[in-house]
């Protein structure tokens, strides 16, 4: 997990949205604004990257991205089927081609039953919606790093296996 892996993800994201004329936005808790400030670091960014949200509190997740909160009492906000709705939901507001969400907890410790190190990333695109589990080993800023790297990986496999070019 490097900053260097990190921008050269973020480059290529930013290059091929650009050639297939597709967007993207964000909605980040635990990551706390690192995907969209990792995006937003390439030149070129404002052609593909239309805004986020930090959602760090349930509140947040709720008020600005439409999160019940029966289905975050149901499910627990770290976990699939929340990174998924809140994808679903930045994209929907934002109007973007694609959208990734992060949840999870950074820790020190646990936080509801939740072992630290535990992260959903959810990727929303024009035929897709799928939440990933990942467990990521160290201290708090080894995990949100691990998970936007994480994120902009998965992503990448995503976009570069859809033919969705231009569909939104």
């Amino acid at each position: 997990m490097s900053n260097n892996a990190i921008n050269k993800l973020s480059e290529t994201l930013v290059k091929t949205l650009t050639l297939r004329g597709e967007t993207i936005s964000t909605a980040e808790s635990i990551t706390g604004g690192m995907i969209s400030a990792a995006i937003t670091d390439i030149p070129g960014a404002s052609e593909v990257f239309l805004g986020g949200v930090v959602s760090y509190s349930n509140n947040m997740k709720k008020d600005e991205l439409g999160i019940s909160a029966a289905d975050i009492k149901k499910v627990g906000v770290v976990s699939e089927a929340i990174a998924v709705a809140m994808a679903l939901a930045i994209k929907k507001r934002t109007k973007s081609t694609w959208a990734i969400s992060s949840t999870g907890v950074a820790g020190p410790g646990s936080s509801d039953g939740v072992p630290a190190g535990t992260v959903w990333i959810g990727i929303a695109g024009p035929k897709i919606a799928q939440g990933i589990e990942l467990s990521i080993a160290g201290k708090r800023e080894i995990v949100r790093l691990g998970a936007v790297e994480s994120a902009l990986g998965a992503f990448e496999r995503i976009l570069s296996s859809s033919n969705s070019s231009k569909q939104k």
